[in-house]
């Protein structure tokens, strides 16, 4: 696979003499490569519609051209059915430990609130929609249909996610990343950069701030100063609908990856990042029923 992603991306029109083209690690959705041309450096991403998580390549392409506008994301360079060619930045890619970090924390939460502010203005394409409720039936609906080793355990998700969606609660809609991984975070060592838009599109804000929570296990503390310097409208309404989206993350999360150990292709052991997301999800729903009482 790696010599057929560097073979496509060698031969793409936006490049004059491409050289020193190299996979780049991290990716579990697509194929990612660097590739040097003319004195600069590129990010070639390889992958085609995902009709299974929902991913539309014209919706990653309007949303990339938005957030480079915004100056929250590198520029678009090139693009082809299957293919996005981006601005290569220098940079450090965060782990769950430098989300964690007290000086990094007030940085990544203005960054996702600067985004929240500046996508929708700057969208002139239509885009997606991203209610996580909706996207958890329409995995467990699929996962049912095609198959899965985790098919005892559908019904109670789905009686889950109706709980979650009515803790939730009325939500104003924001342009949210939706999938605010560590890992599509940059720090170029002056500014923040925020990558991947495939899943992005209107949701509420609280999924974005959750999604960071569940995913780079937060404390309490840590959740509670996200929540202060975001800043949301009623604290004791939206810590609640924020732990109910916590759940509705890690379930999304769970769901993504029982799916992806059936259609993926790549290079990656989904079946224990299942029970790594199941075990977190898990716990995070235990907490949520104490909350509700």
């Amino acid at each position: 696979m790696s010599e057929t992603a560097i073979q496509r991306a060698a031969g793409l029109s936006c490049f004059d003499a491409p050289t020193g083209i190299e996979v780049l690690g991290g990716g579990i959705t697509n194929v990612n490569l660097r590739v040097r041309d003319g004195g600069r450096s590129y990010v070639v991403r390889l992958g085609n519609d995902i009709p299974e998580h929902g991913v539309m390549r014209w919706n990653e392409l309007a949303l990339s051209r938005a957030a480079a506008g915004a100056g929250l994301s590198p520029a678009v360079v090139h693009h082809e059915p299957g293919v996005l060619v981006l601005d290569f930045i220098e940079a450090r890619t965060f782990t769950p430990e430098d989300v964690r970090d007290p000086a990094n924390l007030p940085r990544i939460t203005d960054l996702i609130a600067r985004a929240h502010r500046a996508l929708g203005p700057g969208l002139t394409a239509p885009v997606l929609a991203f209610w996580p409720f909706q996207v958890n039936r329409s995995y467990v609906a699929r996962l049912m249909t095609d198959g899965t080793a985790h098919q005892a355990l559908l019904p109670g998700m789905l009686a889950d996610c109706d709980a979650l969606e009515a803790a939730t609660g009325p939500v104003r809609m924001v342009i949210g990343h939706n999938d605010l991984l560590a890992a599509n975070l940059l720090d170029d060592g002056e500014r923040l950069w925020l990558i991947d838009w495939e899943y992005g599109g209107y949701n509420s804000p609280l999924f974005d701030l959750a999604g960071l929570a569940s995913n780079n296990a937060l404390t309490e503390a840590q959740e509670r100063e996200l929540l202060d310097r975001y800043p949301t409208t009623d604290p004791e309404r939206d810590w609640r609908a924020f732990q109910a989206m916590k759940c509705a993350s890690l379930m999304r999360e769970t769901l993504w990856s029982m799916a992806s150990e059936i259609h993926s292709e790549l290079d990656f052991d989904y079946a224990a990042y299942t029970a790594e997301n199941l075990g977190r999800l898990t716990a995070a729903l235990d907490d949520f029923k104490k909350l509700q009482g």
